[in-house]
């Protein structure tokens, strides 16, 4: 049987500075398939990990959009084309009667857009990931901070990653199983 690639390696290490370090060394060796893994928000991590922004404020704006149109359109469609009705003298576009439902259904479909934008850009639903099978990895949501190279970087040889996260003054380096 041929030896089955792991996931990653992974170092831990006891508080936040040592982390961040860390994870500046590893993406100034070249190192681009990695992760960090921290029981508290670290400033500065997801920067110095090579995360850009993502294009979920755009989302947002055009599900806010799209259902602004989808509540103005169909009354708009309904005073003035389907059945106008010249009530009182106003002008059968009286648009201000409409915002009220344009503004809720632009917040509804705003909202909708980044629940399901934010779950399909990270992934989600994930219920397990390989991770969760490195020894204690359940205090990295206690105690503990992680940095994970993956297998999957284009620079990982398995010594020589493990020989660079041992430089790091790690408390343990594990290898983390698929």
């Amino acid at each position: 049987m041929r030896e089955q690639t792991p996931y990653g390696l992974m170092a831990e290490f006891d508080n936040p500075d040592d982390l961040l370090a860390a994870v500046r060394r590893g993406y100034a060796e070249g190192y681009r398939h990695m992760d960090a893994f921290s029981p508290f928000p670290i400033p500065h991590l997801a920067e110095a990990l090579g995360h850009r922004p993502r294009p979920l404020p755009f989302i947002v704006l055009a599900g806010g959009v799209l259902g602004g149109l989808a509540g103005f359109l169909p009354q708009y469609w309904s005073s003035v084309i389907d059945l106008p009705l010249n009530i009182g003298g106003r002008p059968l576009n009286s648009w201000p009667a409409f915002v009220p439902v344009t503004f809720e259904c632009a917040v509804l479909v705003a909202a909708l857009a980044a629940v399901f934008g934010m779950l399909a850009l990270n992934g989600l639903p994930r219920p397990h990931h390989p991770v969760f099978n490195a020894p204690r990895f359940s205090l990295a949501s206690r105690s503990r901070f992680f940095f994970c190279i993956e297998a999957g970087d284009p620079q990982f040889d398995r010594q020589q990653v493990a020989r660079f996260l041992a430089s790091l003054n790690p408390c343990e380096v594990m290898e983390v199983e698929r």
